[in-house]
């Protein structure tokens, strides 16, 4: 006995001519990709749509800087699934200042492969 048949839509960012992608497949195996107009946004829906990815965005408190927070991102995609947890964990992180852009300030953060950075540099309060 298969899976229920679902159907959803994506819009490929891949390139410029964001495709309307719909997705058919039964559970986990995608059956059909229609509207995909070139191989990277096959790869980009097949990807979206099995395990999808983001860039984390956000920010981490600061001990002792000019500002409170400091603004940080994911080095590289973390799996979507993991993004509410990822954020749990920075929310109780507080760094010392000085803190400088580029600064790794978790590495590996729950083993997803991805760093967080910071990407401005906080000084020492006077």
């Amino acid at each position: 006995m298969s899976a229920t048949p679902r159907k959803r839509q994506l819009v490929c960012i891949v390139c410029p001519m964001g495709c309307t992608v719909t997705v058919k497949a039964d559970g986990k195996r995608i059956r059909q990709l229609e509207g995909v107009r070139c191989p990277h946004g096959r790869r980009y829906a097949r990807k979206e749509f099995l395990c999808p990815e983001r860039v984390l965005t956000t920010t981490v408190r600061v001990k002792g800087g000019r500002l409170r927070l400091v603004p940080v991102r994911s080095s590289g995609p973390i799996a979507k699934a993991k993004i509410l947890r990822c954020m749990n964990r920075l929310s109780r992180l507080q760094v010392q200042a000085p803190v400088r852009a580029g600064q790794i300030l978790a590495r590996n953060i729950l083993r997803s492969g991805a760093d967080i950075i910071a990407t401005r540099s906080v000084s020492v309060s006077s």
